[in-house]
């Protein structure tokens, strides 16, 4: 079986000072840093998935700014796929499904954000394609939300959503399962 290491949009917006920071952004990109350097190590398959907004007024991941551009933590590598998508989802108007076929992947590896949207549809996704999923629960992160007049903290909405993956849609790792 062939394995893969996804990296979905760790991207400026997401870190402190960009349009959308993210509670534990700059750990989570460490962490999927770590990641990517063990299967560039290993040269195993490696595919970058960079969000970009459509819509001309976009308050973040605006096309043309420094915000959408891909973290200089896990920035690509001439060889690295690299693909733009415009939903959540990863697999939804990009060639992803069959770079992964053409490569004979079986098992993915996920790192990125927000755990709660994109990490979340991209995974879900994945498992209906029939791969097996190993999601870095660390080398994820989302941000503070509010429903209903509460207040969901940063780190309880992460939770939830990788409790929600866990043994049914992936199996949550942490970053030494993946690199040993």
């Amino acid at each position: 079986m062939t394995r893969a290491l996804i990296i979905v949009d760790i991207q400026n917006d997401y870190f402190p000072g960009g349009a959308l920071p993210l509670s534990g952004s700059v750990a989570a990109g460490e962490k999927a840093s770590e990641v990517l350097g063990h299967f560039r190590e290993t040269e195993q398959p490696i595919v970058h998935i960079q969000h970009v907004q459509l819509e001309p007024d976009a308050s973040f991941f605006a096309k043309g700014t420094v915000g959408v551009e891909i973290h200089p933590l896990v920035q690509p590598r001439d060889g690295e796929t690299h693909f733009v998508k415009h939903t959540p989802n990863s697999f939804v108007g990009t060639p992803l499904l069959q770079r992964l076929r053409d490569l004979n992947v079986n098992d993915l590896v996920v790192v990125g954000m927000m755990t709660h949207m994109c990490i979340d549809s991209t995974v879900r996704a994945a498992f209906d394609h029939g791969f097996s999923v190993d999601l870095v629960g660390q080398a994820c992160a989302t941000y503070e939300q509010t429903y209903n007049g509460f207040t969901l903290p940063a780190e309880m909405i992460h939770a939830t959503f990788l409790a929600a993956l866990d043994g049914t849609f992936a199996t949550v790792r942490t970053v030494a399962d993946v690199t040993t």
